[in-house]
């Protein structure tokens, strides 16, 4: 084959650079010069461009372009060809950075088929899309010039493509378009939409359209009549107001069922002055629109079925799924004796069996962590007369060779079945762009009609995951979701029971963050690990975040709630003052004295639940106590805002070596008494460690028997009124209540006069309205109506008084005096 450069090839369906050569199935790249080239895809092993020829026999090798050292993916629509010589649909995923991206783009020559035309098209980055685009002859600016005595002049469009390629390519992808141009002087494009186009142009299928750039089908405008901004109002195309001066209308054809442009019809050039130029851009796709299409089986008897697969000498067929079963048959087709399966074998293991007539081959990948984690996982399985592969994500792929004798063809009959076959459990979970020989099958289309398989992948997680509470992780099943409630302090279906145990005078926990084969990273979120100690034995583990949320109940006052002690002079705590006030005390260094937040809203040690939630940010501090509103705070300047070397988590009392604060220390002994629940310090749950048998239980030493119990529940206390809108408040009048500090100190008494004063007012009214209903009803019992006519007393008769009354009820009296002969 002659080298191919700057041009499209013609009918060749194989192009290879001078001197290029495969050898032993790698691409020589002999004089490969420039990124400019059309790109060699694959010569059969052992031949060269220059020999021209090739047996059907040879084993072809693949030919891959790589500058820079990385294999280019061609836009998300480029079709390669395999290591097997057939053709392989390769999805062109996004880079993995923006400078990778730019080496995607340049011209690639493709071969969709074996002994056909190429297709070639060239990828080019815009911004993060990469769009392959698909171009033709026509020069920009084209002059169109009247043809003879020809009424209309028609520009033809040759693709480097042929229609039925670019067809595949536009009803592949998510989105196309088409730049289309018109400029003209004196020279009129659509007329009015009530009148016959001067021009039009021809689509897919030899349809005509009589639209323009930037307007739509069924709309005879351009893009300005669409946006009211023609120079003439009188007219939706700036070229029909018919100036001699030069004007354009332009814009892009994105209607992708219509494309590509393959003709334009200019009729408005025959007058004296008329002047047009036309351009039309490339056709450029982007995305693939049936990289999501899938089908949730949610029974283990459901399935997809189709035609048959053709697939006797050589197979392709790739797919995502993700599920939560532990096995299941992705994929089944059969025929008398020979037969190919793809199925899930175990949580680690893929499996791809098959038979034409030589006996049972399958291969076995497996994986180091388990497939059923609910997340995506890419299948690829290929099949030749030559060997067969199955890889599995980015494992290493599993050949197997066929055997040098025997028999190659892949004999099928039955239909083709995506799920349960056979008899065999069926996959439970999601299957997506799922692709065979090239041919992405439309699983979508077929839910909708199959019972037991529902279209796309949403779950019931996208519908019910807002029940998982408290940080709770829903975690999708085949019939159902559960919640994980593991990195949560709270337990139950839906993470909402708390997790508490009371504590007696005494007792203590202590949460170790570090321990012997567990790492601190895993245990803690946002940190950041060094070893400076040369000992080894002090992590450098530094804090600038934390989150920390509990609840507690007392009744004895002072006390140690909570303590966080470092391998430094850093600490954190939270304290109940003898006077039942709540305290947050912080030192990371920088001051000489900690940083303390006093809660002065009421006594703490008052027996009711109380709910803390402390979060850290650096400098910002954020206090939310039981509903009262949140109160920022904010560490002094001079202080640090990390926290170094955490060491552990202490509960009810402090049991620490080294100094320690001089009002802890006081405030430590006798120690907590009470309930604590949902304790939870970033990441970290020590109560539920304890509590529940975890892979973290072994941080957790606990002196004291440790009894679960429900002191968690949610708080009970209300907002109390300001002094200025409280009537009764004792500060602002200077009234002298006998027994005020008994009655009223603690709020208990005053908030239940006020609850009963308007509960008897309900009562009262639900009474009164009670009453009015009953006289309303009962206003009419004991007196009786009669419908007697007006007259009744003075006329002669009955039927006199009913004529006097109703003068239309004389022809009822005269046909009812009607005698009849039976």
């Amino acid at each position: 084959c002659p080298i191919c450069r700057h041009r499209p090839c013609s009918s060749h369906w194989l192009q290879f650079l001078a001197n290029g050569s495969c050898r032993g199935g790698v691409c020589g790249r002999g004089s490969m010069q420039s990124r400019d080239s059309w790109l060699p895809l694959w010569l059969p092993q052992g031949h060269t461009a220059a020999s021209g020829s090739w047996s059907a026999g040879a084993r072809p090798c693949s030919c891959f372009w790589e500058p820079h050292g990385v294999i280019p993916q061609p836009c998300s629509l480029a079709a390669m060809l395999g290591p097997y010589g057939f053709f392989r649909e390769r999805r062109g995923a996004a880079p993995d950075s923006t400078s990778r991206l730019e080496h995607w783009a340049g011209p690639y020559l493709f071969s969709p088929l074996l002994c056909m035309h190429t297709l070639s098209h060239t990828c080019c980055r815009d911004t993060d899309k990469v769009w392959s685009t698909v171009s033709h002859d026509l020069q920009m600016q084209t002059s169109v010039v009247r043809n003879g005595l020809e009424k209309y002049s028609v520009l033809q469009l040759n693709y480097s493509a042929t229609m039925d390629q670019i067809s595949a390519i536009t009803s592949s992808a998510e989105y196309c378009e088409q730049y289309i141009s018109y400029s003209c002087k004196m020279s009129r494009l659509l007329n009015t939409p009530d009148g016959n186009p001067y021009t039009w142009w021809v689509g897919k299928a030899n349809e005509k359209h009589y639209y323009w750039g930037g307007s739509g089908p069924g709309i005879q405008k351009c893009a300005c009549g669409i946006e009211r901004n023609c120079t003439d109002p009188k007219y939706y195309c700036n070229c029909d107001a018919d100036a001699k001066q030069w004007r354009k209308d332009a814009g892009l054809l994105s209607y992708k069922e219509q494309l590509p442009v393959s003709q334009v019809v200019v009729g408005d050039i025959d007058r004296s002055g008329s002047e047009s130029k036309l351009t039309v851009g490339p056709v450029r796709c982007q995305g693939d629109r049936n990289y999501w299409n899938a089908a949730s089986f949610i029974t283990p008897s459901s399935y997809l079925h189709f035609s048959t697969f053709q697939g006797e000498t050589s197979a392709d067929i790739s797919f995502y799924f993700k599920t939560s079963a532990p096995d299941g048959v992705f994929l089944e087709n059969l025929g008398n004796t020979d037969f190919i399966k793809l199925e899930l074998k175990s949580a680690i293991e893929v499996s791809f069996s098959f038979d034409v007539g030589n006996g049972p081959v399958e291969i076995i990948v497996r994986s180091p962590n388990p497939l059923n984690d609910d997340q995506w996982h890419r299948v690829i399985a290929e099949r030749n007369v030559k060997q067969a592969s199955l890889r599995v994500d980015q494992l290493p792929q599993e050949i197997r060779k066929a055997p040098t004798e025997g028999h190659t063809r892949l004999e099928l009959y039955s239909q083709l079945y995506v799920g349960a076959a056979g008899g065999q459990r069926g996959f439970l979970g999601c299957i997506r762009s799922l692709r065979m020989n090239g041919v992405t099958l439309d699983l979508e289309e077929r839910a909708k009609v199959t019972l037991g398989v529902k279209p796309g992948c949403s779950g019931h997680c996208t519908s019910y995951g807002m029940y998982c509470e408290n940080g709770g992780k829903c975690v999708e099943k085949y019939n159902g979701y559960s919640c994980d409630c593991s990195k949560t302090a709270y337990d139950g279906p839906f993470c909402i029971k708390d997790v508490g145990a009371f504590f007696e005078e005494g007792m203590w926990l202590r949460y170790n963050f570090q321990s012997p084969g567990i790492s601190v990273k895993d245990l803690v979120s946002r940190t950041m690990l060094s070893s400076t100690d040369h000992d080894n034995t002090v992590p450098d583990l530094r804090l600038n975040k934390e989150a920390l949320s509990f609840s507690f109940s007392t009744t004895k006052s002072p006390c140690v709630l909570l303590y966080i002690s470092s391998y430094t002079q850093d600490y954190m705590a939270v304290l109940v003052k003898p006077s039942g006030n709540l305290q947050i005390r912080y030192n990371l260094g920088g001051t000489g004295e900690p940083y303390n937040i006093d809660v002065d809203h009421r006594n703490m040690a008052n027996g009711q639940p109380h709910s803390v939630n402390v979060t850290r940010n650096e400098r910002d501090l954020v206090l939310q106590l039981d509903h009262y509103p949140p109160a920022s705070y904010s560490l002094p300047t001079a202080s640090d805002t990390q926290f170094n070397s955490p060491k552990a988590l202490f509960l009810g009392k402090v049991i620490e070596t080294g100094k320690i604060d001089q009002d802890i220390y006081q405030y430590n002994t006798p120690g907590f008494t009470g309930c604590l629940s949902r304790v939870q310090f970033n990441q970290i749950a020590p109560l539920k460690a304890a509590l529940r048998p975890t892979n973290t239980s072994s941080h957790v030493h606990v002196q004291g028997e440790l009894v679960e119990s429900n002191c968690g529940a949610s708080p009970l206390t209300i907002p109390p009124m300001s002094a200025a809108t409280d009537p009764w408040h004792l500060d602002s009048a200077s009234a002298d209540f006998p027994y005020n500090g008994q009655a009223i100190g603690d709020g208990v008494n005053r908030n239940s006069a006020i609850i009963g004063g308007v509960i008897a007012v309900v009562i009262f009214t639900i009474l009164c309205t009670l009453v009015f209903l009953i006289r309303y009803m009962f206003r009419h019992k004991g007196t009786y109506h009669t419908n007697e006519a007006k007259g009744a007393e003075s006329a002669e008769s009955a039927d006199a008084a009913i004529m006097n009354n109703d003068p239309n009820f004389t022809e009822t009296i005269d046909e009812s005096k009607k005698e009849w002969l039976i």
